[in-house]
């Protein structure tokens, strides 16, 4: 790792208030897979992923259970999942500015990648992983906790709110008839993380592409990315 390299890093530590035994972690948690295509990197944030994944979602479920001790597993789930969603990522992701520090490929810049949702939410799940490995448990649940906190008091109190099909389908209608359909034009990766990406068209016209690792937070995605494009137009 060169000397420009490991400042950057030490920079994102900063923000993240973390300090690394093994900063060779943090950086192969900034990797996309991108750049292997292009031979700068042997190694990316994939399997790093996997496990901040798990991790995450152990946390949060601990942190559930403990906290309501009397409501049923389907209460719980249902929170758990506002609370470890791609958009939630994705907004931990900025508040880090994370696409400042990532690794990857000039094709994968050139078409938003240092933006996008599932890219910077992988971030997030790999950095947590890299704290589970470099520092354990304890501490990547603190940090966990303490960073999701302003999403997890949002989740308490029903305050998240992730219905954008709904949402764009409410400003559409308000306007003539429109016909809206979502298209699944691809997955990949293996089926215990598939990711999904879905294409929301209306009246004949692709206003929407959204990713996400079930075919529902695609199309919320897709309905998300609709609503920044034509919000302005309708309101």
């Amino acid at each position: 790792m060169n000397s420009n390299r490991k400042c950057v890093l030490n920079k994102l530590e900063n923000k993240l208030n973390v300090k690394f035994e093994n900063i060779n972690l943090l950086d192969t948690a900034l990797t996309h897979s991108s750049c292997v295509n292009e031979n700068k990197f042997t190694d990316y944030n994939e399997r790093l992923e996997f496990l901040g994944d798990s991790i995450l979602q152990l946390c949060i479920s601990e942190y559930l259970f403990n906290k309501y001790e009397s409501m049923p597993e389907g209460f719980l789930t249902k929170k758990r999942a506002l609370i470890v969603c791609g958009n939630s990522l994705y907004n931990v992701a900025q508040k880090w500015d994370i696409g400042e520090y990532i690794n990857m490929s000039k094709g994968e810049e050139m078409t938003g990648g240092r933006s996008r949702v599932s890219i910077l939410a992988d971030c997030v799940e790999a950095i947590i992983a890299a704290i589970y490995l470099d520092q354990g448990y304890d501490k990547s649940k603190d940090f966990i906790i303490y960073n999701f906190q302003d999403i997890i008091e949002k989740a308490d109190n029903d305050e998240i709110i992730i219905d954008y099909k709904t949402r764009l389908q409410e400003i559409i209608q308000k306007y003539g008839e429109y016909t809206i359909s979502y298209n699944l034009i691809r997955y990949e990766g293996p089926p215990h993380r598939r990711k999904f990406f879905t294409e929301l068209i209306i009246n004949s016209e692709v206003k929407g592409i959204g990713e996400g690792y079930s075919k529902k937070e695609s199309e919320q995605n897709a309905a998300k990315e609709a609503l920044g494009n034509l919000e302005e137009k309708y309101e």
